[in-house]
């Protein structure tokens, strides 16, 4: 592997824009999106005050950390998903052959027929779909169902097996985009070139190195904490 410079997420300076963003990824490899357990390690922590989360007198709500999403994805070359202990957070392309090649040890592929293999083989045919219709063509449609699916999601997602290839927004009647947002979901390797898969390295091996790397970002959190956040 190509050697990464890192830094601190102690040192590192305020984020300002979703290219800085992308930048800080590139270089420190990993970044939950939000609380990760370790102070002070998240996007949501080291943006810049007016790049957070507001609520305007109105109504109205700006966040431009949560816009940044699609743009790290499609234009920065990271990889989105629920990655860290159950939480969103970004994998940088670098990294991304280790980490898969550990995940994917821990989280073996689903048995034939299952329930995961069922969410996986649909979402092969159609390409990529957001979450509501991926539930949908799994037959999640009944009440209660939802969170039900998306634990069924949220464990493929930290097998590596489903990523977020973009978010889809609704549109106004003016054409412009609202709301929160869907996940448009995907499989890597849908998304990817087969070789952002090949790692010469043990799983074991690949453990090694993404702990001594968040060791080297993050100096003060616990070798327990990290690797609750990469389990």
């Amino acid at each position: 592997m190509e050697h990464i410079k890192t830094d601190s997420y102690t040192q590192i300076e305020m984020i300002h824009n979703s290219a800085e963003m992308v930048d800080l990824i590139g270089r420190i490899g990993f970044l939950p999106l939000l609380d990760s357990g370790i102070q002070g390690f998240c996007a949501e922590d080291i943006v810049d005050e007016d790049c957070r989360y507001v609520v305007y007198a109105d109504g109205g709500w700006d966040w431009p950390l949560w816009k940044w999403k699609g743009e790290i994805i499609t234009d920065g070359g990271h990889i989105y998903g629920k990655f860290f202990n159950g939480k969103a957070g970004f994998i940088s392309r670098k990294w991304w052959p280790d980490f898969c090649n550990y995940r994917r040890s821990v989280h073996p592929k689903p048995q034939e027929g299952s329930i995961e293999d069922t969410i996986l083989t649909i979402l092969r045919e159609h390409g990529s779909l957001i979450t509501r219709d991926l539930r949908a063509l799994c037959g999640f449609d009944g009440p209660k169902m939802r969170s039900r699916f998306d634990g069924y999601v949220t464990r493929l997602q930290m097998a590596t097996r489903i990523v977020t290839e973009d978010f889809v927004y609704p549109r106004d009647r003016h054409g412009s985009e609202y709301g929160w947002g869907w996940s448009l979901l995907t499989t890597p390797e849908q998304l990817y070139d087969h070789e952002e898969f090949r790692c010469d390295r043990t799983p074991r091996e690949s453990f090694s190195l993404i702990i001594k790397q968040l060791q080297s970002v993050c100096p003060d959190a616990a070798d327990s904490q990290l690797q609750k956040l990469i389990k």
